[in-house]
């Protein structure tokens, strides 16, 4: 029986090597955020220069470097940035898997945990998280290890080397996006639930002051392993722009981003929304769940098992609520806990049939949407159709299509009664076919790969490429060394420097940008059109498309950029 249980969740994790590392090596970073680390951790590899991020000729000091070095590893060891670059959050959501069958096995037994890591593994948001290679995905993992060490500890025994693990991994998740230090909110929770009296919390968890000692410096330890080097480098060079740097990743883009944002902002009730559709299917459970639990706690049944994990979970989403700039992917890391308060009820929910045909009928709707919407596409040219072709070059038809045809088969095999495995089918099929078939596909129009290679053949192999206004995918896609003019720099100072840099070398010089960036000191109809990436158009000019009145400098072109920018 034993073994019957360890062979069903190796079985399980070998379909999910398959499903999230589909179409891995396939394609190149995405926008919007997948290129700007994949630059930083080659310009790493490149420079190295690793304590200190750029993006470009600039210091990136938006998020901590832990994740681009995880990247630059990953690139250096497998030889290829295709690879590498998705490689820790596919090594993430794989570890994620089985540190939650785990610790639901210790706590439920196997057959809840299996059913649990399979409800985690087709959820939406972590199949699609762990695919791609924003930080979060990686994130997610190191923060589910945290707290599979804390509630080791908190649940099943004193044992304060679990308790070191989980404030460990809380601090690398800290130097890696700061958001992680919240899986140590799990220590307060935990306490809060003695004076509530849930029951099966582990008496001797409170332990004395050399566990809290202990558990201190793992974390604080953690945090210094990046911390302590850059600040010491910080200020023994002196420098403003590094000490600029230091106080933007340890204040603006923490505190300041919290408090005051900018950008995604959203009301106080979006991340109900995120959990209605991104946490499908794991979020139909909850119409069954939250009465029970709620029944529970009246009659006096409170077990830490479900309301330590669910309490976490519910309070990383208000945390996150509360601040005015909320994206979906920041409550990722709730997920896991949330699956884990779900798994004892899993068994009990999927014998009923009304679970059952919930299931069937949300694989319905997939299939039917994606079957319908591109036969639509494909036999009435209808004006999406049209707009899509327009915006990334391509109809992606004839995949959605498969991807529904894969959908109303695995309908066709499994009956209402059988929702569960119909709608497991549908999502299996729409990644595999998503992975292997539309990488390739959308790549160039994607990555900005295509632009770059025909701006490069434009050129040809003797001359120098400069990037003004550019995004993070042109530099990373470029064909040679690219010469760029700042990336948060002012854009009338990038252009200016782009001028000059023209005017040293004319023959042998061009510069790529938008037309936004080209109209003040550039007549755009001596420009060349390269193509179109991610919505946007790119030309190529040289000396011979300059403006005879902009100069570096002159009261003209500073006269041109209040207009072109202000």
């Amino acid at each position: 029986m034993r073994a019957d249980g360890h062979r069903s969740f190796w079985w399980l994790l070998a379909l999910a090597l398959l499903l999230l590392g589909a179409g891995i090596g396939l394609r190149d970073p995405w926008p919007a955020d997948e290129p700007r680390f994949a630059l930083v951790a080659k310009q790493m590899v490149d420079s190295g220069q690793w304590l200190f991020p750029h993006r470009g000729n600039e210091l990136y000091s938006d998020k901590p470097p832990m994740f681009m070095w995880m990247q630059a590893a990953a690139a250096t060891l497998t030889g290829s940035w295709r690879v590498g670059f998705l490689l820790p959050s596919l090594l993430s959501g794989l570890l994620t898997l089985t540190l939650l069958y785990d610790l639901a096995r210790r706590l439920h037994g196997r057959r809840v945990a299996l059913l649990a890591a399979a409800t985690l593994l087709f959820t939406l948001q972590f199949g699609f998280q762990v695919r791609s290679a924003q930080i979060d995905g990686t994130l997610l993992g190191i923060m589910t290890l945290a707290c599979y060490g804390l509630l080791r500890h908190l649940l099943l025994g004193r044992d304060p080397r679990w308790l070191w693990l989980g404030c460990f991994a809380a601090g690398i998740g800290t130097i890696t996006k700061g958001v992680a230090f919240l899986a140590l909110l799990l220590l307060p929770l935990a306490w809060l639930g003695r004076r509530l009296r849930w029951q099966g919390l582990a008496a001797s968890s409170r332990g004395g002051p050399g566990q809290a000692a202990g558990a201190v410096l793992a974390f604080t330890g953690a945090v210094s392993l990046w911390l302590l080097p850059m600040l010491l480098a910080v200020w023994r060079s002196g420098d403003p722009v590094y000490q600029a740097y230091a106080q933007d990743i340890l204040l603006g883009q923490t505190a300041s981003r919290y408090l005051e944002p900018t950008h995604h902002l959203h009301p106080p009730w979006y991340y109900l929304g995120v959990i209605a559709t991104l946490w499908l299917p794991a979020a139909l459970a909850l119409p069954w769940a939250v009465p029970h639990w709620w029944r529970g706690w009246r009659r006096g049944r409170r077990p830490a098992r479900v309301w330590l994990p669910l309490t976490f979970a519910v309070l990383v989403v208000c945390f996150f609520s509360l601040s005015g700039g909320k994206r979906d992917v920041y409550i990722l890391p709730a997920l896991p806990m949330l699956v884990l308060a779900l798994a004892p009820l899993l068994p009990a929910l999927l014998r009923r049939l009304s679970v059952q045909r919930t299931l069937y009928a949300f694989a319905t709707l997939l299939a039917l949407a994606l079957t319908a919407g591109s036969l639509y596409a494909l036999l009435g040219e209808a004006p999406f159709a049209a707009r899509m072709r327009e915006l990334r070059g391509m109809d992606p038809w004839h995949i959605t299509l498969t991807m529904g045809l894969i959908g109303l088969l695995a309908l066709g095999v499994f009956r209402p009664r059988r929702g569960a495995y119909a709608l497991a089918g549908t999502l299996a099929g729409i990644w595999l076919v998503y992975g292997f078939w539309a990488y390739p596909v959308i790549n160039d129009s994607r990555s900005a790969r295509g632009v770059m290679q025909k701006a490069g053949a434009l050129i040809g192999p003797d001359s120098e490429l400069g990037l003004l206004g550019w995004k993070e995918q042109n530099l990373l896609m470029a064909d040679r060394p690219a010469t760029v003019f700042g990336f948060l720099a002012p854009r009338a100072e990038q252009e200016l420097a782009a001028v000059a840099w023209l005017k040293e070398n004319p023959g042998k010089r061009w510069v790529l940008a938008q037309e936004l960036s080209l109209r003040t000191c550039f007549l755009v109809e001596r420009t060349t059109v390269v193509g179109e990436s991610n919505r946007r158009r790119w030309y190529l000019a040289n000396a011979e498309a300059l403006r005879d009145a902009c100069l570096p400098h002159s009261e003209e072109a500073k006269k041109r950029h209040k207009v072109a920018w202000h």
